[in-house]
This record gives structure tokens, sequence and C-alpha cells, in this order.
């Protein structure tokens, strides 16, 4: 019989540790700009230090909390010696240097917070796009707490529901988030949820709070709508409802819509007024969720022309053929957004006058953009969720023949360093 046995296996190099492990290590620093992720830009013995907690400007210690050995690491900033004038008082008490991470500028003015992610976005399409483009972030109505009407929150081995803390699976149990609306808030802190690894919660415009337990694999195991008024949970009948854009609409009780009652709205708004569609146009509307912006645009399009909504998800297909049912020159279509889908479909649509896509986090990528730009549109309205995404596909569309036209942005997500942006891209 062959020897099977396996060689001794060589030993491994290890990398010298040129920093002698910094986690734990405390120093001052005077702290620079903003970056993109809810931290500021610090430099301590020629090493970069991405610390939270702080403001540009500030003196503050650092604590360092991840060393990645490769020129930079991270920090919270666990006193500050030096306040800049932007700094407040947190209004949540489990927000703070190794507390809660689901905020990043609980200790920001919201003027502030609001000049903070201008500053990024506008950093982000000078870097990654090469523009120099003036930024506003508009706020939403209803001030910057209370906001967040779609939640998940995290539970741990007792139950207890709570959000973990920055870079980490640690659970911090929360007897309330001062940000998610006190109804959807109530639902999932005042209880314990045994057996559960996640609690989806979602608050519609009728005041019905949802709520969809998830094993430790984010599996969904049971769903629950809880009424204005009633005591006991019921089982879920039906979609939840939502209002934007002088319409209605019906989603899955715990799917996919904007976060912020009013951000809806907004979108709208911006995507209407950028895309300026006429009578007999043909829009495509690409990952179109429940059919939001194409039932927006498609009144403008009059009977003779045309609103495609492309959207993977089946659940989303079918809750948009619901809400576009009165609309008979908006069709949906499920599929993947992707080039070589994408490419099969505009030659059975042919050239779209206006193209609007509103892309997960990552954005489109250089593939779909490369495609949508050799449709030919006249007009490109692109909504992120992410300046960086945004302007990584700015740059490709640039690259193709098509320039920023326009750009407005919101604050979608207050206390947080997400911020909302609709752009214009028109032919060069």
């Amino acid at each position: 019989m062959a020897d099977r046995r396996r060689p001794a296996a060589r030993p491994q190099r290890q990398a010298p540790d040129v920093h002698g492990g910094w986690v734990g290590r405390r120093f001052e620093v005077t702290v620079g700009p903003v970056a993109h992720g809810g931290h500021c830009v610090a430099r301590h013995e020629g090493r970069v230090v991405f610390v939270r907690h702080t403001l540009p400007g500030e003196r503050v210690v650092v604590e360092v909390t991840e060393d990645r050995q490769k020129g930079f690491c991270r920090g919270d900033a666990v006193e500050v010696l030096e306040p800049a004038a932007d700094r407040v008082e947190r209004p949540c008490p489990y927000s703070g240097p190794g507390r809660c991470g689901g905020c990043d500028w609980q200790h920001v003015s919201h003027a502030g917070q609001l000049g903070l992610k201008a500053d990024v976005v506008r950093e982000q399409l000078s870097r990654l796009a090469g523009l120099d483009v003036d930024v506003t972030v508009e706020a939403l109505p209803g001030g910057p707490l209370r906001w967040r009407s779609r939640a998940r929150f995290a539970v741990d081995r007792t139950g207890s529901p709570g959000l973990r803390r920055h870079r980490s699976h640690d659970v911090v149990p929360l007897d309330d988030c001062p940000i998610t609306a006190e109804p959807a808030a109530r639902a999932v802190l005042a209880r314990r949820w045994l057996d559960a690894g996640a609690v989806d919660v979602a608050l519609d415009s009728a005041g019905v709070v949802t709520t969809t337990t998830l094993d430790r694999r984010g599996r969904p195991l049971e769903t629950q709508v809880l009424r204005p008024g009633a005591e006991v949970p019921e089982e879920p009948a039906g979609r939840a409802q939502r209002t934007a854009g002088g319409r209605d609409w019906e989603v899955e009780g715990t799917g996919f819509w904007q976060v912020h009652p009013a951000a809806a709205d907004a979108l709208v708004g911006a995507v209407l007024d950028f895309a300026a569609v006429q009578p007999g146009e043909t829009v495509l509307d690409l990952y179109a969720g429940a059919g939001l912006f194409g039932g927006a645009l498609a009144p403008g399009v009059g009977a003779a022309g045309r609103v495609v909504c492309v959207e993977s998800d089946a659940a989303a297909c079918a809750a948009a053929d619901a809400n576009l049912a009165d609309l008979p020159q908006a069709e949906v279509w499920q599929g993947d957004v992707d080039a070589p889908g994408l490419t099969e479909l505009l030659g059975d649509l042919g050239r779209p006058d206006v193209v609007v896509l509103d892309p997960p986090r990552a954005g489109a990528g250089q593939d779909v953009s490369g495609v949508l730009a050799g449709s030919g549109a006249r007009a490109v309205v692109y909504v992120a969720c992410d300046p960086a995404s945004l302007a990584r596909d700015v740059a490709a569309f640039a690259r193709a023949g098509y320039r920023l036209a326009g750009l407005r942005a919101f604050d979608c997500f207050p206390m947080t360093h997400h911020v909302e942006c609709v752009a214009l891209l028109v032919r060069a």
C-alpha cells in the first residue's frame, strides 16, 4: 500500500510586526479631515489613524481598536482635549466609544453633520471622478431623531435585542433606539426574542408595525403585525402601505423601502426634475423595487410613452405589478441588472430616452455603466446611497461620453455617515 502520509508542512514566514501592535495604545492627535465611513483622518508616528467619535480640528486622545499593519489603524476618541464648535452632547446614552455602532455622528450638531456629509461627497467626486462639484446636503423634515421606520436589531444568546458594536459581532442590548420611530423601537426592544438571531421591524404609513424574526443564519422564522391601538400581534394580511409622490404603494411588510418617511418624496421630486420626461418618451427604470420611480414617471410619458421597470426580486416585482396596474404604459420585467442582460434588453427595447437607476450600495459598476452609456439615452438619472460608488460610476460614464450635469444630496440617514444622492448625467 502506498504511503499516504503527507510531508510536514513548511513553516510559514510571519510578516514582521514593525509597529509592535498598537491595539490598546493611547496617544494624542490633532484630527484632520472627515473621511468616507463615519470617521476622520489623523496621523501619528508616520501612520494614518482613522478616528471615530471626533471632528476635524479637534485635539483628542485616541485609543487604537484595530491595527491593520498596513500603514494605518483604527481608533476611538476616548478623551476630547480641544472640542470643535459643532460638538454636542449625544442624545443617545448607548452611543460612544466601545458602545453601540449604529450611529456615527451622535456627537455632532445636525448642521455639522450636513457639512461633513457634503465634504465627503465632494471629496469622493474629486478623488474618483476628477470633478470639482459644489455640494449641499439637504435636510429632510422631522429632525435627526425618530426618523427610522425600518431597522434590523440583533439578538444575543439570552434573547435580548440590541445593535452590534462597531466592526464587531458583540450585541449591545438596548432599551430604546432614539433614531428609530418609537412604535417600531418599542415593538422590538420591549421584549425578549428567544431562539432568534435578529428581528426586522418596519412601520408603515398607516402606523402598522411589522416584525419578522430571523434565525442565526438570517432565515425568516415568523412575521407578525401590530395595528395601532391593538395590544396583541396578529398574522400579516397583505402588504404594508406606503405613501409617496401622491400615490399609495404596497410593499412587503419588512421589504425594501426608503427608511426615512420623507425620503421617498424627496427622491421622487429630484428624479422627476432631472428626468424631465416628455410625452411619447421611453424610460428604463433599473433596480426598480416596488416601482416607485417608474410609477412617478409614467404619467409624464403619456399614453404613447413607455416605462419599463426591471427588478430581480420576485416579491418586489409582484408588488410593482400591483402598484402600477392603473398605468398601462408601465411594464415590470423580472431579471438581473447586468451587462449581458441589459445588452439583450436594449436590443429588444431600442434606445431609451431616459434611464433611471437606483443600484445597491456597490453601485452599477463599470460594465453596466458602459452598456447604459452606449444606449445613447439623452439623460441618465442615478440614485445613489454611496458617494464612492457614485463617483466611480460617474467616472465610467464620463469615459463613455457623459458629463455630470446636476447633483442633489439628501440627509436621509441622520446621525449616520450615510447620504443619498441623485445625479443627472447627460451626453457631453
